[in-house]
């Protein structure tokens, strides 16, 4: 009696395919990571973590933005659930496209499928993987994972690394890639949007008050760092929020 091949069985060479455009695709993912990733490594120095601690936060943590702000953070000596707090805040874009990801799954995928695509999940895997037509295959972003997953933890290592054998002043220079990386993510959206550019002037004067006003400074950067951080966001999303227009489009 013929046995009838099972649907994984079938889908086993667009599977390798998927694969092989995941890894294709990873390459300029991860030359992009490992730059990055260095500049993170030396604020990982900085706050006193090894090669390896800072490896196993890269490796377990593929956010650029939560890993600074937990870097600076544990620099300042924030306690472990200001710590959480804050890093949950500055990943929480990451939801969002948790769920428009979801809407491109196939409706059999499976748990285990979705939790790894969820851990996955960055800004860069996350606009490759929807620029791709049709059902989002788990196969691609693995594919695109094994180039560049690596190569953000062992960029984290080496600037680490970096920064205990070289001279205190080059570090303190390469301390400012960081911010720069920093500011070409706010300026472009600042330019376009007059309620960003002052949302971010109201950043800085808010954020050197915090440091100054009685009560106030005597909290812990990091608590003041979460309370600043909730309280824009909120005062954004009710005096500007986004109209429904804007978010389908």
């Amino acid at each position: 009696m013929k046995k009838t091949p099972s649907r994984d069985s079938l889908r086993l060479p667009e599977n390798r395919l998927v694969f092989r455009q995941g890894l294709r695709d990873g390459v300029p993912i991860g030359l992009g990571y490992l730059a990055v990733s260095f500049s993170l490594g030396i604020a990982a120095r900085n706050a006193g973590m090894t090669a390896f601690q800072s490896f196993l936060t890269s490796a377990l943590c593929n956010a650029s933005a939560g890993e600074y702000a937990g870097f600076t953070m544990i620099q300042a000596g924030a306690g472990l659930l200001e710590l959480a707090l804050m890093i949950l805040i500055a990943n929480a874009r990451y939801l969002l496209m948790s769920f428009a990801m979801s809407q491109r799954l196939r409706p059999d995928t499976g748990l285990l499928h979705r939790l790894l695509m969820g851990f996955y999940i960055t800004d860069e895997f996350f606009a490759a993987a929807v620029a791709r037509p049709g059902w989002l295959n788990p196969n691609y972003t693995y594919g695109a994972a094994a180039v560049a997953a690596p190569c953000w933890a062992f960029g984290t290592a080496l600037g680490c690394i970096a920064g205990e054998l070289m001279p205190a002043r080059a570090v303190s220079a390469l301390s400012v890639a960081l911010f720069g990386m920093f500011l070409a993510v706010i300026v472009p959206p600042a330019r376009k949007d007059r309620a960003v550019a002052a949302l971010v002037l109201l950043g800085f004067g808010m954020s050197f008050l915090f440091a100054r006003l009685p009560g106030l400074s005597a909290l812990s950067a990091g608590t003041r760092t979460v309370l600043l951080t909730v309280l824009l966001a909120a005062g954004a999303a009710l005096l500007q929020p986004i109209k429904e227009d804007d978010d389908a489009a």
